[in-house]
Protein backbone atom coordinates (compact mmCIF):
# COMPACT_ATOMS: atom_id res chain seq x y z
CA UNK A 1 0.00 0.00 0.00
CA UNK A 2 1.44 3.41 -0.89
CA UNK A 3 2.31 5.47 2.03
CA UNK A 4 3.61 9.32 2.75
CA UNK A 5 7.59 9.35 3.57
CA UNK A 6 8.54 11.83 6.16
CA UNK A 7 9.88 14.81 4.51
CA UNK A 8 13.88 14.28 4.75
CA UNK A 9 15.44 17.23 3.58
CA UNK A 10 14.58 21.16 3.07
CA UNK A 11 13.46 20.86 -0.86
CA UNK A 12 11.17 17.92 0.62
CA UNK A 13 9.42 19.85 3.34
CA UNK A 14 8.51 22.97 0.76
CA UNK A 15 7.20 20.58 -1.14
CA UNK A 16 5.17 18.98 1.27
CA UNK A 17 4.16 22.10 2.65
CA UNK A 18 3.01 23.41 -1.23
CA UNK A 19 0.44 19.81 -0.99
CA UNK A 20 -1.09 21.18 1.99
CA UNK A 21 -1.34 24.67 0.55
CA UNK A 22 -2.76 23.34 -2.10
CA UNK A 23 -5.12 20.82 -0.39
CA UNK A 24 -6.32 24.17 1.55
CA UNK A 25 -6.82 26.70 -1.26
CA UNK A 26 -9.05 24.11 -2.89
CA UNK A 27 -11.04 23.78 0.27
CA UNK A 28 -11.85 27.10 0.71
CA UNK A 29 -12.93 26.89 -3.46
CA UNK A 30 -15.37 24.23 -2.65
CA UNK A 31 -16.84 26.12 0.75
CA UNK A 32 -16.90 29.24 -1.52
CA UNK A 33 -19.26 27.55 -4.09
CA UNK A 34 -16.68 28.17 -6.86
CA UNK A 35 -15.39 26.03 -9.33
CA UNK A 36 -12.06 23.64 -8.71
CA UNK A 37 -9.88 23.92 -11.26
CA UNK A 38 -5.71 24.37 -11.74
CA UNK A 39 -5.92 27.54 -12.73
CA UNK A 40 -8.37 28.53 -10.11
CA UNK A 41 -5.97 27.17 -7.11
CA UNK A 42 -2.99 28.29 -8.92
CA UNK A 43 -4.84 31.89 -9.00
CA UNK A 44 -5.07 32.04 -5.21
CA UNK A 45 -1.61 30.61 -4.61
CA UNK A 46 -0.02 33.30 -6.66
CA UNK A 47 1.31 30.54 -9.42
CA UNK A 48 1.16 30.10 -12.80
CA UNK A 49 -1.35 26.92 -14.15
CA UNK A 50 2.67 25.48 -15.45
CA UNK A 51 3.98 25.98 -12.08
CA UNK A 52 1.58 24.61 -10.35
CA UNK A 53 2.15 20.99 -12.82
CA UNK A 54 5.14 20.18 -10.87
CA UNK A 55 2.86 19.18 -8.51
CA UNK A 56 -0.03 17.97 -9.97
CA UNK A 57 0.19 17.90 -13.53
CA UNK A 58 -3.90 17.05 -14.36
CA UNK A 59 -7.22 18.02 -13.01
CA UNK A 60 -7.87 14.20 -12.13
CA UNK A 61 -5.12 14.46 -10.06
CA UNK A 62 -5.59 17.44 -7.79
CA UNK A 63 -9.29 15.50 -7.27
CA UNK A 64 -7.02 12.46 -6.49
CA UNK A 65 -4.80 14.66 -3.58
CA UNK A 66 -7.67 17.08 -2.28
CA UNK A 67 -9.99 13.88 -2.09
CA UNK A 68 -7.87 11.62 0.26
CA UNK A 69 -6.44 14.70 1.81
CA UNK A 70 -10.04 15.59 3.06
CA UNK A 71 -10.96 12.30 4.00
CA UNK A 72 -8.41 11.41 6.00
CA UNK A 73 -8.76 15.22 7.61
CA UNK A 74 -12.61 14.19 8.68
CA UNK A 75 -12.06 10.83 9.35
CA UNK A 76 -9.59 12.11 12.23
CA UNK A 77 -12.44 14.35 13.78
CA UNK A 78 -15.25 11.67 13.48
CA UNK A 79 -12.42 9.19 15.39
CA UNK A 80 -11.62 11.92 17.14
CA UNK A 81 -15.46 12.27 18.78
CA UNK A 82 -15.64 8.27 18.82
CA UNK A 83 -12.48 8.39 20.79
CA UNK A 84 -15.40 9.15 24.13
CA UNK A 85 -15.97 6.04 24.25
CA UNK A 86 -13.56 3.27 24.98
CA UNK A 87 -11.40 0.45 22.62
CA UNK A 88 -13.35 -2.08 23.77
CA UNK A 89 -16.76 -0.50 22.56
CA UNK A 90 -16.65 -0.25 18.88
CA UNK A 91 -20.45 -0.56 18.20
CA UNK A 92 -20.51 2.96 20.33
CA UNK A 93 -17.76 4.21 18.81
CA UNK A 94 -19.44 2.97 15.09
CA UNK A 95 -23.01 4.81 15.94
CA UNK A 96 -20.97 8.36 16.69
CA UNK A 97 -18.57 8.13 13.57
CA UNK A 98 -21.88 6.95 11.40
CA UNK A 99 -23.70 10.41 13.00
CA UNK A 100 -20.97 12.86 12.52
CA UNK A 101 -19.86 11.27 8.70
CA UNK A 102 -23.58 12.30 8.05
CA UNK A 103 -22.97 15.81 9.84
CA UNK A 104 -20.27 16.61 7.26
CA UNK A 105 -21.76 15.49 4.50
CA UNK A 106 -24.37 18.11 5.16
CA UNK A 107 -22.54 20.87 6.49
CA UNK A 108 -19.94 20.30 3.22
CA UNK A 109 -22.30 18.78 0.86
CA UNK A 110 -19.15 20.03 -2.06
CA UNK A 111 -16.46 18.26 -0.33
CA UNK A 112 -18.49 14.76 0.43
CA UNK A 113 -19.31 14.65 -3.34
CA UNK A 114 -15.65 15.45 -4.21
CA UNK A 115 -14.44 12.47 -1.46
CA UNK A 116 -17.23 10.04 -2.50
CA UNK A 117 -17.58 10.56 -5.97
CA UNK A 118 -14.09 10.29 -6.77
CA UNK A 119 -13.56 6.39 -6.82
CA UNK A 120 -10.87 5.46 -9.12
CA UNK A 121 -7.19 7.67 -8.66
CA UNK A 122 -5.01 7.75 -11.72
CA UNK A 123 -2.58 5.08 -11.53
CA UNK A 124 0.40 7.99 -11.48
CA UNK A 125 -0.95 9.81 -8.80
CA UNK A 126 1.36 10.32 -5.49
CA UNK A 127 -0.61 10.46 -3.14
CA UNK A 128 -3.42 7.62 -3.89
CA UNK A 129 -3.39 4.12 -5.11
CA UNK A 130 -7.11 3.32 -5.66
CA UNK A 131 -10.14 3.78 -3.66
CA UNK A 132 -8.81 1.56 -1.40
CA UNK A 133 -6.21 3.42 0.23
CA UNK A 134 -9.79 5.51 1.69
CA UNK A 135 -9.21 6.53 5.25
CA UNK A 136 -12.78 6.80 5.91
CA UNK A 137 -13.48 3.04 4.41
CA UNK A 138 -10.75 1.46 6.25
CA UNK A 139 -11.70 3.29 9.97
CA UNK A 140 -15.34 2.13 9.42
CA UNK A 141 -14.81 -0.92 8.30
CA UNK A 142 -12.02 -1.82 10.95
CA UNK A 143 -14.90 -1.07 13.60
CA UNK A 144 -16.91 -3.40 11.91
CA UNK A 145 -14.03 -6.28 11.80
CA UNK A 146 -13.87 -5.34 15.80
CA UNK A 147 -17.47 -5.52 16.73
CA UNK A 148 -17.82 -9.09 14.87
CA UNK A 149 -14.87 -9.93 17.05
CA UNK A 150 -16.45 -9.55 20.01
CA UNK A 151 -20.18 -10.55 18.74
CA UNK A 152 -19.41 -12.98 15.88
CA UNK A 153 -22.33 -11.92 14.05
CA UNK A 154 -23.13 -14.43 10.85
CA UNK A 155 -22.25 -13.69 7.70
CA UNK A 156 -23.20 -15.78 4.41
CA UNK A 157 -20.60 -18.80 3.44
CA UNK A 158 -19.28 -18.08 0.08
CA UNK A 159 -20.97 -21.00 -1.76
CA UNK A 160 -23.96 -18.87 -0.60
CA UNK A 161 -23.22 -16.03 -2.63
CA UNK A 162 -23.90 -14.71 -5.86
CA UNK A 163 -20.50 -15.94 -8.38
CA UNK A 164 -20.40 -11.62 -8.87
CA UNK A 165 -20.59 -11.40 -5.00
CA UNK A 166 -17.82 -14.45 -4.43
CA UNK A 167 -15.40 -12.66 -7.32
CA UNK A 168 -15.96 -9.46 -5.37
CA UNK A 169 -14.83 -10.51 -2.08
CA UNK A 170 -12.20 -12.82 -2.74
CA UNK A 171 -10.36 -10.22 -4.77
CA UNK A 172 -11.56 -7.25 -3.00
CA UNK A 173 -11.41 -3.64 -4.89
CA UNK A 174 -12.90 -2.00 -1.29
CA UNK A 175 -11.53 0.66 0.99
CA UNK A 176 -11.18 -2.63 3.69
CA UNK A 177 -8.61 -4.67 5.31
CA UNK A 178 -8.96 -7.89 4.49
CA UNK A 179 -5.65 -10.05 4.10
CA UNK A 180 -6.41 -10.91 7.66
CA UNK A 181 -9.62 -12.74 6.74
CA UNK A 182 -9.02 -16.26 5.63
CA UNK A 183 -10.53 -16.67 2.29
CA UNK A 184 -13.38 -19.64 4.08
CA UNK A 185 -14.87 -15.97 5.70
CA UNK A 186 -14.64 -13.70 3.13
CA UNK A 187 -18.08 -13.38 2.96
CA UNK A 188 -17.79 -11.42 5.85
CA UNK A 189 -16.70 -8.53 3.13
CA UNK A 190 -20.59 -9.01 1.83
CA UNK A 191 -21.69 -7.72 5.24
CA UNK A 192 -19.09 -4.93 5.27
CA UNK A 193 -19.99 -3.67 1.12
CA UNK A 194 -23.62 -3.76 2.25
CA UNK A 195 -23.62 -2.17 5.53
CA UNK A 196 -21.17 0.66 4.46
CA UNK A 197 -23.99 1.09 1.01
CA UNK A 198 -26.48 1.84 3.16
CA UNK A 199 -25.02 4.68 5.07
CA UNK A 200 -23.92 6.18 1.88
CA UNK A 201 -26.75 6.14 0.22
CA UNK A 202 -28.93 7.39 3.16
CA UNK A 203 -26.16 10.10 3.68
CA UNK A 204 -25.82 10.72 -0.32
CA UNK A 205 -29.72 10.98 0.01
CA UNK A 206 -29.26 14.01 2.40
CA UNK A 207 -26.37 15.72 1.19
CA UNK A 208 -27.66 16.23 -2.15
CA UNK A 209 -31.31 17.31 -1.61
CA UNK A 210 -33.03 14.29 -3.10
CA UNK A 211 -35.00 13.66 0.06
CA UNK A 212 -37.95 15.24 1.60
CA UNK A 213 -36.77 18.42 3.44
CA UNK A 214 -38.79 17.74 6.32
CA UNK A 215 -37.25 14.04 6.87
CA UNK A 216 -33.62 15.46 6.38
CA UNK A 217 -34.12 17.73 8.90
CA UNK A 218 -35.69 15.00 11.67
CA UNK A 219 -32.88 12.94 10.57
CA UNK A 220 -35.16 10.01 10.96
CA UNK A 221 -34.21 8.35 7.39
CA UNK A 222 -30.91 8.00 8.77
CA UNK A 223 -31.91 7.14 12.39
CA UNK A 224 -34.05 3.97 10.81
CA UNK A 225 -31.52 2.86 8.68
CA UNK A 226 -28.49 2.72 11.32
CA UNK A 227 -30.90 0.74 13.86
CA UNK A 228 -31.98 -1.29 10.93
CA UNK A 229 -28.58 -2.61 11.09
CA UNK A 230 -27.83 -3.25 14.61
CA UNK A 231 -29.68 -6.90 14.18
CA UNK A 232 -27.91 -7.52 10.90
CA UNK A 233 -24.26 -6.99 13.14
CA UNK A 234 -24.92 -8.53 16.05
CA UNK A 235 -26.30 -5.54 18.51
CA UNK A 236 -30.34 -6.44 18.97
CA UNK A 237 -29.61 -6.88 22.84
CA UNK A 238 -27.70 -3.26 22.82
CA UNK A 239 -30.24 -1.23 20.91
CA UNK A 240 -31.43 0.58 23.88
CA UNK A 241 -28.09 1.64 24.76
CA UNK A 242 -26.92 2.70 20.73
CA UNK A 243 -30.64 4.06 20.22
CA UNK A 244 -29.69 6.74 23.14
CA UNK A 245 -26.09 7.21 21.65
CA UNK A 246 -27.48 8.03 18.20
CA UNK A 247 -30.55 9.97 19.23
CA UNK A 248 -27.24 12.29 21.61
CA UNK A 249 -25.52 12.48 18.36
CA UNK A 250 -28.45 13.67 15.59
CA UNK A 251 -29.51 16.26 18.57
CA UNK A 252 -26.24 17.93 18.29
CA UNK A 253 -26.45 21.46 16.41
Amino acid sequence: MAHLRAPATRRERQREATYDEIVAVSARLLEEGADLSLRAVAARMGMTAPALYRYVNSYQQLVDLVAFELDKAATATWAEAASRFSEDDPAARLTVACARFRQWALARPREFALVFANPIAEADTERRELLTLATSGHYFTDLMWQIWELYQFPYPALEELDPVIREAVLDPLIPAKSDHIPTEDRGLLWIYMRAWSALYGVVTLESTGHCDPRVIESGQLFRATILDWLEPLGLRHERARLTAILDEELARP
